[in-house]
């Protein structure tokens, strides 16, 4: 089996295409009682069946918040498949001294402990959560305030740096203060969905970073369908940039691999269509 297409970020090789988390770890952005439901659907079992697919077709990376189970799962996949899986994590951290006695949780550690956890799980890419990273943008001096301080103990830690945002500003300030950042994680999908300014905005930024983009919610969380999302974001990436996408079921996974396959080809899918009654009359070779 060929491998997927892959690009170059900071050194590392990377699939073109990405594992994402949300489905996995139970984040809908739809609903708490959709959230409810991936989390007692998935198991690590489960979450490894899924990446198995991706793993089998060279797609050999992984996005997600630092998470024992997607860890544990992305190395039970590599141990059925034989291939090592590249860990792309987003952590989130305490931004401002504690002045309490409470205990802390994994959203507001401390960032030199979070940053020694995520290289203890053996992530490659330590890429700070958008909730840490839009904190530090200032729009009025046009600036990521600290950036250096956090990038400095990524890589001490031997990580390579990027920053997750959902705001645009944050990849034209980073690359305008030469921030010391591989990559950059932006929202982008034909929906608009979660994104700031409109799409054909955020296009022009990705064409004009300076560095590799991993896009994210390419479907906008279950809003689009897949041929219509996938055929948005692989028509207008560039060569270096990347999708990221997750799936609740290996059924999803081949699905938007076969995609995401044809749309970067140039060909016309030929995935097999919804066969409901509705659509009956459509059939140019009815049984």
């Amino acid at each position: 089996m060929t491998d997927f297409p892959r690009t170059l970020v900071g050194g590392v090789s990377l699939p073109r295409l990405i594992i994402g988390s949300n489905w996995f770890l139970g984040y809908s952005h739809t609903s708490r009682a959709q959230d409810k439901l991936i989390v007692e659907y998935q198991s690590r079992d489960r979450i490894a069946e899924v990446m198995s697919v991706f793993l089998r077709h060279g797609i050999d990376a992984v996005m997600g918040p630092v998470s024992q189970l997607l860890v544990d799962a992305a190395h039970d996949a590599e141990q059925r498949v034989g291939r090592k899986m590249t860990l792309i994590l987003t952590p989130a951290f305490n931004l401002l001294p504690r002045t309490d006695n409470r205990e802390r949780t994994l959203w507001d550690s401390e960032p030199e402990d979070i940053f020694d956890l995520c290289a203890r799980m053996g992530a490659t890419f330590c890429m700070p959560h958008q909730c840490v990273t839009d904190a530090l943008v200032d729009k009025r001096a046009g600036i990521i305030r600290d950036l250096d301080r956090y990038t400095a103990m990524i890589r001490e830690r031997g990580m390579i740096p990027g920053l997750s945002t959902h705001m645009p500003e944050t990849v034209v300030y980073a690359d305008r203060q030469k921030a010391d950042v591989e990559t950059y994680i932006q929202i982008y999908n034909a929906a608009g969905f979660l994104m700031q300014v409109e799409a054909d905005w955020v296009m022009r930024i990705i064409h004009q970073a300076e560095k590799p983009v991993m896009t994210i919610k390419p479907l906008a969380a279950g809003r689009l369908l897949p041929a219509v999302g996938l055929a948005f974001v692989w028509s207008t990436i560039r060569e270096q940039d990347m999708v990221t996408i997750g799936c609740l079921t290996p059924y999803e996974a081949e699905e938007v691999i076969e995609l995401s396959l044809d749309f970067i080809n140039g060909r016309q899918p030929q995935n097999e269509l919804q066969r409901t009654r509705s659509k009956r009359s459509l059939d140019r070779n009815p049984a």
